[in-house]
This record gives structure tokens, sequence and C-alpha cells, in this order.
């Protein structure tokens, strides 16, 4: 979790994705990002996610013609809303 609270990314990036966790929807959401079949649990998504996260940011910095803007928002709010449900299910286990 520490990881997904450092990132630094544009503000309105940052906002549109915070804005559309809001209706997200696990099992569309990540077949689209990473792929059709079993779907991982949380924990495990949340580190993929940061990982091809972390490749399209750098696409971004570098001005690759190959950045998607879409995809980056896409995998943006997928760790948004991947977070809220880890948070969510650590905090049942703990009542």
């Amino acid at each position: 979790m520490t990881m997904i609270t450092t990132l630094r990314r544009p503000r309105l990036l940052a906002r549109a994705a915070k804005i559309g966790a809001q209706d997200y929807n696990r099992d569309r959401h990540l077949q689209r990002l990473l792929g059709y079949g079993k779907i991982p649990g949380s924990g495990a998504a949340l580190i993929r996610l940061l990982e091809l996260e972390r490749e399209i940011n750098a696409q971004r910095i570098e001005e690759d013609t190959a950045y998607s803007l879409v995809r980056h928002l896409d995998l943006l709010i997928a760790l948004n809303g991947e977070a809220q449900l880890y948070q969510a299910s650590r905090a049942a286990q703990y009542q």
C-alpha cells in the first residue's frame, strides 16, 4: 500500500483516476488490463498493476509515441479500485 500512496502522477491524471475508481468493476477492468483468464487476488493484482503502471509512466516521461493516456488512466483506475478492495478485505479480517 505504501507503494501506491507514494505514486506521484500529474494532478489531473490522479484526479480522473480517483473519480473513475468510483465505477470500478473488478471483472471487467482486470480482464481488459491483465488478459482474460483467472483473475488474481487483490494483492497479486496490485503488484501486477503497479508493474504495468510503472512501465507506462516511463513511456509518458520519455514522451514515447507508444504512450497511451487512456491505458494509463485505466491502470490508475484499476490501482485505486484494487487498493480500496484490498483495504476493505484487510479491515474485514481484523473485525
